[in-house]
């Protein structure tokens, strides 16, 4: 008589019901909050537009909170990592080259990432979370300000506008494509992050820079 086989290892139990896991749930989530507005879209809401339950919701994420926390959190560290790689200096880069490859790859970063871009910019502080995007926002602007005051230094960029005016101006250009930019359109990222760097860049160069 033969033994029976051992039984097999456990299979790992899965977060969540089928169909549906925690990247689905955000991004209905981040859809959600960008057409009705983070403060006025209830869990409730996310579970109707899921077709799931309250009960159901709460298997992927803890509450509303967490959700804006990784969608912000998403987008701002990839323009993190942009703006940081930037600052740092390269032997034989100047500062104008490495400031202009930081514009250009936040218009690839935000287009990759538009829904939650989107989010990230109608943030007001009315909570931990929102108070914590906002401090990285000005961060950020601060780190390409002062990339700004390095290509004015060294003689590559005009000198008579302010580096902070000129890091909220670029970032404000870049942050405009939430507002009009389609996916589906005839315009690729790549030629929409060549034409607003050129365009940048070329009205803030000096003549034979």
């Amino acid at each position: 008589m033969t033994s029976a086989a051992p039984p097999g290892p456990a299979s790992p139990r899965r977060r969540g019901r089928p169909g549906y896991d925690q990247a689905t749930v955000l991004r209905t989530a981040v859809d959600l909050f960008n057409r009705r507005g983070y403060d006025a879209t209830s869990m409730g809401d996310l579970a109707r537009e899921l077709g799931l339950t309250k009960a159901a919701i709460y298997h992927h994420v803890d509450g509303k909170e967490q959700l804006l926390s990784a969608a912000v959190d998403a987008a701002l560290d990839e323009l993190t990592a942009v703006v940081t790689e930037a600052a740092l200096p390269v032997p034989g880069v100047s500062a104008h080259q490495r400031l202009r490859t930081a514009v250009r790859r936040s218009v690839e970063v935000l287009i990759a990432h538009r829904p939650s871009v989107t989010l990230l910019l109608r943030v007001r502080g009315n909570s931990e979370v929102e108070l914590a995007a906002l401090h990285r926002r000005r961060r950020l602007d601060e780190q390409l300000a002062e990339l700004v005051r390095e290509a004015v230094q060294e003689g590559s960029l005009r000198a008579d506008l302010p580096p902070g005016l000129v890091s909220r101006l670029l970032f404000g250009m870049v942050n405009s494509l939430t507002e009009w930019y389609d996916p589906e359109g005839p315009d690729d990222p790549a030629t929409v992050a060549d034409a607003l760097t050129s365009l940048a860049f070329d009205g803030l160069s000096r003549p034979g820079a």
